[in-house]
C-alpha cells in the first residue's frame, strides 16, 4: 500500500513495502524485468493501524521495472475492518453510513453496523470490504551511491467495499539509511468532511540499518494530518522491526508498532512476518 516503508526488513504492512522490495530485485537486471512476492503476517499493520482486526493475512503482489528507473505493479491482501462483529444473517436494507472521525464503516458500542433505512430484505454478505487491491507506479533514481529519490503513485481500491477508494501521489528521499517520504491524497471516494475524501497528508520517516548474520534494523515513524475535523482525528505512530533474511525460505521479522492518540486503537501491536520474492 504504501509509501517506502518496509514489509520485508521492516514488514510494517504499508503496501508499497513489499513491492519496493520487489522492484529493487527487478532493478537489478534489464531492460525490462517482472518479479512477484508473496507473504503472510500474523496483523496487516498500515500507518501503525491494523487493518485485519489485529488477525492474519495472506498478501502478494507483482512488478514489472525498468533499467530508467521506471516501475509499476499491484498488490493484495485480505482485510477486516470489522473483525467479523456483523452479523451477516440479519434481515436488513439500506446502507452503512461511513464514520466521519475516521472514514471506516460506522459501528455502535456493540461492534455492529448502523444501517440507515431498515426494511424486508437480506444483507447478502458482510457490508465491510474483505480484501484490497493496489495499483502503484512510479519513478526511482539515484544521486549517488548515497542519495536517491523517488516519485509515485498509488491507487487503494476495495472492490466489495462501499465507496472507500482513494488514489495518493507521493515522494520521498533517501540518503544512506535514512529516508523521509510525503504522500498525499488527491482524490477519495468518502464524503468531503471525511478523511480519505481529499487533501490528507502522509508525513513519514525511517532508520534502515544492517546487522551482522543477515539481521537488519528499522526503526519508523509517521503522521497523518487529515484535511478535516480541525485535526480532531490526526495522528501520529511510531514502530520497530528486527528481520532476519532466509536465503531461499524468505525473509523472517519480528514487529512492533503503536498509534499515539487515543481515539485510535492505542495498545501496541506486537505481530511477525514473512516475505518470499521470485
Amino acid at each position: 500500500m504504501k509509501t517506502a516503508m518496509i514489509r520485508t526488513t521492516a514488514a510494517a504492512g504499508t503496501l508499497a513495502a513489499m513491492s519496493l522490495v520487489s522492484m529493487n530485485t527487478a532493478l537489478a537486471q534489464d531492460p525490462w524485468s517482472f518479479s512477484a512476492n508473496i507473504g503472510a503476517v500474523s496483523n496487516y499493520i498500515w500507518r501503525g493501524v491494523t487493518q485485519t482486526g489485529d488477525q492474519a493475512a495472506i498478501q502478494g503482489g507483482l512488478d514489472v521495472a525498468h533499467e530508467s528507473g521506471f516501475y509499476a505493479g499491484t498488490w493484495a491482501s485480505n482485510i477486516d475492518w470489522d473483525d467479523g462483529a456483523q452479523d451477516v444473517s440479519t434481515d436488513v436494507t439500506g446502507i452503512v453510513p461511513m464514520d466521519p472521525d475516521t472514514g471506516m464503516p460506522l459501528m455502535d458500542e456493540d461492534g455492529n453496523y448502523v444501517v440507515v433505512g431498515t426494511g424486508e430484505g437480506s444483507t447478502a454478505g458482510d457490508p465491510s470490504p474483505n480484501y484490497e487491491l493496489d495499483f502503484y507506479a512510479g519513478y526511482g533514481f539515484a544521486v549517488n551511491d548515497d542519495l536517491s529519490f523517488d516519485v509515485s503513485t498509488i491507487y487503494y481500491a476495495y472492490p466489495d467495499g462501499r465507496d472507500v477508494d482513494f488514489w495518493e501521489i507521493g515522494a520521498s528521499g533517501t540518503y544512506k539509511w535514512f529516508t523521509a517520504g510525503l504522500a498525499y491524497t488527491a482524490w477519495g471516494e468518502a464524503d468531503d468532511d471525511a478523511p480519505f475524501s481529499e487533501g490528507d497528508l502522509y508525513y513519514y520517516g525511517s532508520i534502515d540499518v544492517g546487522l551482522p548474520y543477515d539481521f537488519g534494523l528499522s526503526l519508523r515513524g509517521g503522521y497523518y494530518d487529515f484535511d478535516t475535523k480541525d485535526g480532531g482525528v490526526d495522528y501520529g505512530h511510531g514502530g520497530v522491526t528486527i528481520s532476519k533474511e532466509a536465503g531461499d525460505f524468505g525473509t523472517f521479522s519480528f514487529n512492533y508498532d503503536q498509534v499515539g492518540r487515543e481515539t485510535y486503537d492505542d495498545d501496541p501491536k506486537i505481530w511477525v512476518g514473512w516475505l518470499k520474492e521470485f
